[in-house]
């Protein structure tokens, strides 16, 4: 039996669920979230939590008993909390700055490269260096922050792009520590 999926989900007093067929519906005080289970894995509500359980012992149903119940986790937690992540630029002269709800970044292009919200998504900038990306959406909120890094991924010899914040960039030592060797 999956260990992840049998543990329970506690609900919030703010967070409402509805199951309708295999379709979730989570409200709360950030938003609602919605999401379609997939066939054989059922989510019941009791006692002030959530249980996900599994029809049958197919291998299939198995496999996704433990990512249903953390999906359906990261939901409530979503509308209750929410998700951020954050983003350091480095390297000189680049920085990126707010245009209404998009960001526009400049980092070492002839150009600047304009990044839109998606729906469900806040950017906020403290410094033109620091990005925070904002949402209920984990998956979303991910992903956004994963395409803003990807605009100028930080390299290994100077360390200069944008990264999240914390990470650590192995650096190169470049010719001169190949001539030393």
């Amino acid at each position: 039996m999956s260990r992840v999926g049998q543990a329970p989900i506690p609900l919030p007093d703010a967070v409402a669920v509805s199951v309708v067929g295999q379709t979730i519906t989570v409200n709360g005080p950030k938003g609602e979230l919605q999401r379609s289970l997939p066939e054989g894995v059922v989510v019941e509500e009791a006692e002030g939590e959530l249980r996900v359980t599994r029809e049958s012992e197919a291998r299939e149903v198995r496999a996704l008993h433990g990512l249903v119940r953390s999906l359906v986790a990261n939901m409530v937690q979503g509308v209750t909390a929410g998700y951020e992540k954050r983003l350091e630029i480095h390297g000189v002269g680049y920085r990126a700055a707010k245009q209404g709800n998009d960001l526009e970044f400049s980092v070492g292009f002839s150009h600047t490269v304009k990044k839109p919200a998606p729906d469900g998504i806040e950017f906020e900038l403290p410094t033109p260096t620091r990005i925070t990306v904002r949402g209920i959406d984990k998956e979303l909120v991910g992903q956004t922050a994963a395409e803003i890094r990807a605009i100028k991924k930080p390299e290994p010899y100077k360390a200069k792009g944008i990264r999240y914040e914390g990470e650590h960039i192995r650096r190169k030592g470049g010719k001169a520590a190949k001539a030393g060797g």
